[in-house]
């Protein structure tokens, strides 16, 4: 993944051929997108990390959670101000620290689901805002959560993180209650998945799916870092880039041509982009570069 001042820019347009974004109305602390009629996200300007948000009649699904306790506080008014109700579900995409660390219960809050797609630190540590939400996650990210808090705290403060934040989020992980690869959340008149496509950026990546509320309205895939828009895809020691044109193929087909595929970094896409990174990862997977 490129530094922090490559992820500053955030453009307010979609990706190419993904189509126009609305913002958001009302007072909200994060510019938020509107991607179908009540599909949202929107970009934190640290590390350029996506927030998703996918309400039902019951409740609302939260995409990874942010950086810091500013961060995540800000978060969860903007989603009240937006739905009208607490965010009941989280999604985090995987284990790197800027979706895992900021999510303690609030005395007014009531929250009770996570899920966690990969277990890199700018997507692990901000759940521990939400002390009451159920966690979904694969089992390496169980495993690392378990026994890397201090990896991701130093990682989090090299990338810029206030320390005095990372160790209060640090203070506040907890084992995530639901290890898991494949999962259905029912957020009433709305069913969402989580679903394990396959190695790629991680070997434990999960991505969410959000269908249609209605017959006008897209499918939209959160797919973590398995798709990256910012930048080129960020191939690290946890990478398998032999497997991850496969995976994004899977991805493809669970969200079909007409898909909106939101990156963990950068700007919404269409299938067509997604396929031209499958053949950019399969060009280096042929030539042995890692």
């Amino acid at each position: 993944m490129s530094e922090i001042s490559d992820k500053s820019r955030i453009p307010d347009t979609l990706g190419a051929g993904a189509g126009p974004a609305r913002p958001a109305s009302g007072p909200v602390n994060f510019a938020w997108e509107q991607l179908t009629g009540s599909v949202h996200r929107c970009r934190l300007p640290f590390c350029d990390v996506t927030i998703g948000l996918v309400p039902g009649r019951d409740g609302a699904l939260l995409f990874d959670t942010g950086t810091t306790l500013a961060e995540a506080a800000a978060i969860d008014a903007d989603v009240r101000g937006l739905t009208g109700r607490a965010v009941t579900h989280i999604a985090l995409t995987h284990r790197h620290f800027q979706t895992h660390r900021h999510f303690q219960t609030h005395r007014h809050f009531q929250t009770h689901r996570h899920f966690e797609t990969h277990r890199h630190f700018d997507h692990v540590l901000g759940s521990s805002f939400f002390g009451a939400a159920d966690v979904y996650c694969a089992p390496e990210v169980a495993a690392e959560i378990q026994s890397g808090a201090r990896r991701f705290r130093d990682e989090a403060v090299r990338r810029g993180a206030d320390p005095v934040h990372a160790d209060r989020a640090i203070a506040a992980l907890r084992p995530p209650g639901h290890v898991t690869r494949e999962a259905v959340v029912d957020l009433g008149a709305r069913a969402v998945t989580i679903t394990h496509p396959g190695r790629g950026h991680t070997t434990a990546d999960l991505v969410v799916v959000a269908p249609p509320s209605d017959d006008a309205d897209p499918v939209v895939v959160f797919t973590g870092d398995l798709v990256e828009e910012s930048a080129d895809p960020a191939i690290d020691a946890d990478s398998d880039v032999a497997a991850w044109p496969a995976t994004l193929g899977r991805v493809l087909r669970i969200g079909g041509p007409n898909a909106r595929y939101v990156p963990g970094h950068g700007r919404v896409v269409d299938a067509q982009f997604v396929r031209r990174q499958r053949e950019w990862l399969s060009r280096r997977a042929a030539t042995g570069r890692a």
